[in-house]
């Protein structure tokens, strides 16, 4: 059994979301710990079952329509002690015995990408925790966390399989081999395209975070209502900065002839955005299964929690005869559970990190 648990002004609270059984002996116990942009989350995994998923997430940001570096990672730093001993204490109700620190087999940490101050909040107190347990530390890929976040379920995808991962910074169709051997066949050229929805919401008036509040919003309008330039990318790569563009001048001309033109249509304008850029991802995605032969389809990154993309992945699953995959939406957005599960894989194949490595803003795989 885990929990999904928010934090907000140190006041923890927690509502059950999976139930995952663990029990036996020897059992591989892994402490993990996410903190690559503006939420400090800590998971227990135990032989590849997540006990806890303990998110603390930071509502400073909202009033300036985006993240502050700075003040995301002082609010890690004020974060992270509650957060890892909640993880600690709700693994422990979970698996029905006193876990400690002393129980932990490895800890593990997002290394690389995100914003620099926050992963060094993160890294820096896996590393103090590693080297005072005497306990082996794991460095993992934010990216490579949530292609594996489909792992956690007990329903999920065998390899190969392919995964579209769609969050605010990256944008990639990924081959995946085996938990540790990940191909990345296609990507954004420019943008991604969470920042599409996101600078499509702030187009339309909406506050931080936008991209949410389209979805929303998408739900009680017409998706065809208004039509958006569609990039014409030879081979799986995306690109989204001409679709933004197109928004921008599609809006500025319609206000200027009528000033409440978005207040009136907002609705349609949420439908026909998301319709649009899902249109792209699902093209692409479609295109990459006919290349591969694949039809184990999974989708993952903080954009997969959008229900148009989730729901369309379904309907082209029935269509195209795919076997599709999606993680439970606390799965979908930054967590350390994904970071848990693959520490655990890679804990498995002997892949430790010195206490030199220093955590990297931008990473390849």
């Amino acid at each position: 059994m885990a929990y999904f648990c928010s934090v907000s002004n140190n006041n923890i609270s927690e509502e059950k979301i999976i139930s995952n059984d663990s029990s036996g002996e020897d059992k591989t116990v892994i402490l993990a710990i996410e903190s690559s942009c503006d939420e400090t989350s800590a998971s227990v995994c135990v032989d590849g079952k997540i006990l806890s998923n303990i998110i603390a997430s930071q509502a400073v940001h909202e009033q300036y329509g985006g993240v502050v570096p700075e003040l995301a990672s002082r609010a890690h730093i004020q974060n992270i002690v509650p957060v890892v001993d909640a993880a600690l204490k709700t693994a422990s109700a979970t698996h029905h015995s006193s876990l400690t620190t002393h129980e932990i087999d490895a800890i593990a940490f997002t290394q690389a990408p995100g914003l620099i101050g926050s992963l060094l909040v993160g890294a820096q107190f896996a590393k103090s925790l590693s080297l005072a347990l005497n306990k082996p530390l794991i460095a993992v890929h934010h990216m490579q966390a949530h292609v594996l976040a489909n792992l956690i379920a007990e329903l999920r995808p065998s390899f190969p399989f392919l995964c579209l991962t769609v969050s605010g910074g990256h944008t990639q169709i990924v081959l995946a081999h085996s938990p540790l051997q990940l191909e990345i066949i296609g990507e954004t050229i420019d943008d991604a395209a969470g920042e599409a929805f996101d600078k499509s919401a702030k187009m339309l008036g909406l506050p931080y975070p936008g991209g949410p509040l389209i979805d929303k919003y998408a739900k009680q309008g017409n998706a065809k209502a208004f039509k958006f330039a569609e990039p014409q990318i030879p081979g799986l790569n995306f690109s989204f900065s001409g679709l933004k563009t197109s928004v921008l001048y599609s809006l500025q001309k319609e206000v200027k002839n009528n000033p409440a033109f978005i207040e009136e249509n907002l609705y349609d304008l949420c439908a026909s955005i998301q319709y649009t850029i899902i249109h792209i991802l699902m093209k692409k995605l479609k295109k990459a299964t006919e290349q591969t032969g694949i039809k184990q389809v999974c989708i993952a990154g903080g954009v997969s929690a959008n229900s148009g993309l989730r729901n369309a992945l379904k309907e082209y699953g029935v269509k195209y005869n795919w076997q599709t995959f999606i993680p439970a939406f606390e799965y979908c957005t930054d967590n350390a559970a994904m970071i848990a599960i693959t520490a655990y894989y890679k804990y498995l194949a002997g892949d430790f990190a010195e206490l030199s490595i220093s955590p990297t803003a931008r990473a390849e795989w």
